[in-house]
């Protein structure tokens, strides 16, 4: 918030901190100057006006007169330019008290929105120029308000690819919110938009969202973690961490229930994970038992005694002489 005119601030109306209305004062400039020439523009258009009756009643007399060649033609065309001359200084004299009543007004700075004021950056008897870079105070709106989301250019363009082809399906707008203690925030927001373009120093793209704020919770600057589902992706799995492995070379892959209780060996896909899940895309298909317990040692083709994985495991005492083995847990992919 800035001023329009320059002045001396003489009064201040808002106590800092405070919340604040659209509308509502908040600081009185010196008006002296402007209330003098309001009266000057004002004085001035009411003499443009007397002269402008005076040229009027001047040109309705000399027409008759020069229609009957009492008085020359030239005379009658000047006496009616003059008429519209003092009509036309009327019309500038109104704008100029119009301008000088405009800057009148802006000697009472009101709030341009409603929200909370920061502290006053000027004080009473401060000098403030129109052209000045520095605010009189920062009001911030904190109801609704607004959250800024970063998804990288390169999730955002698989996003939209995947959507193209119908392999995703949209998701859902509304967006939830954790605090920065961790709680969740009572209210749902609205994703308003994305940006058209993508930061060249992060290689990400800004998404807002707009959430009501009743209670002031959320502040400017302040940084939580947001939650909202961009697409539904229909051909994913999501395994179990402890079930997925990495060769030498970096590839992951699982182990399933084969034919005849053998364990089978699958490359798959998995390239993030998601809580205490990996997302695979691929390498899996529905139906598959991918085994999730025992897996330190598991080899391919070795026999396993598949059981699903939330049956309580039995320790037997081994007999001497032999190896140890474990049992195996299923579960099905998906």
């Amino acid at each position: 918030m800035r001023p329009q005119v320059n002045g001396l601030i003489r009064r201040r109306f808002f106590t800092e901190g405070g919340y604040i209305r659209q509308g509502q004062p908040l600081f009185q400039i010196d008006p002296s100057l402007y209330q003098a020439a309001a009266a000057q523009a004002s004085a001035n258009l009411a003499s443009a006006r007397a002269a402008a009756d005076a040229a009027r009643v001047r040109a309705d007399r000399y027409r008759p007169l020069a229609e009957m060649e009492a008085i020359s033609k030239q005379d009658y065309t000047d006496a009616a330019a003059q008429s519209r001359q003092a009509q036309a200084s009327v019309a500038q004299n109104a704008a100029a008290l119009r301008t000088a009543q405009i800057n009148l007004r802006y000697t009472t700075i009101p709030s341009p929105i409603s929200g909370r004021i920061g502290r006053s950056l000027f004080t009473v008897g401060a000098l403030v120029t129109a052209n000045q870079t520095d605010p009189l105070a920062v009001i911030t709106r904190t109801d609704p308000i607004y959250v800024d989301l970063q998804q990288s250019s390169a999730d955002l363009t698989a996003l939209r690819q995947a959507l193209s082809v119908g392999t995703s399906s949209p998701g859902s707008t509304q967006v939830r919110l954790k605090m920065e203690d961790g709680t969740d925030y009572a209210y749902t927001g609205t994703v308003q938009f994305s940006e058209a373009i993508v930061n060249p120093g992060t290689g990400t793209v800004t998404l807002r969202a707009r959430f009501p704020n009743p209670q002031g919770l959320l502040l400017p600057g302040m940084f939580v973690k947001a939650t909202f589902t961009q697409a539904v992706d229909n051909n994913i799995f999501l395994v179990p961490q402890q079930a997925l492995k990495r060769d030498i070379g970096g590839a992951a892959y699982v182990f399933v229930v084969g034919p005849g209780n053998k364990a089978v060996r699958k490359d798959v896909d998995a390239t993030r994970a998601y809580q205490d899940f990996w997302v695979v895309r691929g390498g899996l298909s529905g139906g598959d038992k991918v085994i999730v317990q025992g897996t330190s040692n598991l080899r391919a083709n070795a026999p396993i005694k598949p059981v699903p994985a939330n049956t309580p495991q039995r320790v037997a005492p081994r007999p001497a002489g032999e190896s140890g083995g474990g049992n195996a847990g299923g579960r099905r992919a998906g």
